[in-house]
């Protein structure tokens, strides 16, 4: 079972990678509103095709909760990747990669601010170190760029995206019970509801792509099931086989995996300071997790 489990949940975190590097591939090949909104409306539609018996199961609890379900669409799923799909407009899929390791320190920021979550020693020396790499990345190894304010607009909005995901995580709390492909559908959809604006948007500013190519068209199927979908799924089961604790640990390779994928596929150069950033903040993610206050069983 630990063997199954852990080989799903590579392939989980292996397709999260992928998100960011054909994020990279489709520009210029299909805009990034455009590619939100196909990716969304397609995984809304595969989501619902498959688990229509769950959803007519549950539909008594969408329909109680519905608008929490489309906000985590719109803010979760569609504002994520909106903002992460533009940023990879101007910045590397590498330094992506590495600023979405400040999800967890933004989580246990909100969760501390909102609901006084409290950490352990070794959780917020853990959160320092992730933020020292965060920084070292955003600001392309030259820290004292934060101060002037000279930071890569592509990782500006790189952060926005974590920003995002962070608040959608912590607001999960209010999540009411139920199976994930209900819920699946109901955020996909919301996603698409709020993706479509945003395309409009791009469209009236007259920077819309539509996909006319293999790499438009490709970037959308690829979003739409493997990261969106089959991840999802895969990620559920390594839960179920060996708890939630020890398969969030997992989620900390996606980084890693988007780093290895964008040297590859993008040929893009690893620099010292690349190395430096992600080493801090997966050694602060790893101590931050060993050093979590232990919950009652």
């Amino acid at each position: 079972m630990q063997v199954q489990a852990y080989f799903l949940l590579i392939i989980t975190t292996l397709l999260w990678g992928g998100n960011l590097t054909v994020g990279k591939l489709a520009v210029g090949h299909i805009s990034p509103m455009m590619l939100n909104m196909c990716r969304w409306g397609l995984a809304a539609v595969a989501v619902t095709i498959v688990s229509m018996p769950q959803i007519r199961k549950d539909w008594p609890v969408i329909k109680k909760h519905w608008p929490l379900f489309l906000g985590y669409g719109a803010i979760g799923f569609a504002s994520f990747n909106a903002f992460l799909y533009a940023g990879l407009q101007f910045t590397t899929g590498i330094n992506a990669a590495i600023d979405q390791t400040g999800i967890p320190l933004l989580i246990f920021i909100l969760n501390f601010v909102l609901f006084r979550v409290h950490a352990s020693l070794a959780q917020v020396i853990g959160f320092a170190i992730t933020l020292v790499g965060v920084v070292i990345a955003v600001s392309h190894g030259a820290p004292l760029r934060i101060l002037q304010l000279d930071i890569n607009f592509g990782d500006f909005l790189v952060m926005m995206a974590v920003l995002c995901y962070s608040a959608y995580t912590v607001s999960l709390r209010w999540k009411p019970k139920l199976d994930w492909r209900p819920m699946m559908m109901a955020c996909c959809f919301g996603a698409f509801l709020a993706a479509i604006p945003m395309a409009a948007g791009e469209a009236l500013s007259g920077h819309m792509i539509l996909p006319t190519d293999f790499t438009g068209f490709g970037a959308i199927l690829y979003t739409a099931l493997f990261p969106s979908l089959i991840s999802q799924a895969l990620f559920m089961r390594g839960v179920e086989l060996i708890g939630p604790n020890r398969a969030g640990l997992f989620i900390n390779l996606i980084p890693v995996f988007g780093t290895i994928l964008a040297v590859l596929f993008l040929n893009e150069r690893l620099e010292a300071f690349h190395g430096i950033a992600l080493g801090l903040a997966i050694v602060g993610i790893a101590i931050a997790e060993r050093g979590k206050p232990r919950q009652p069983a």
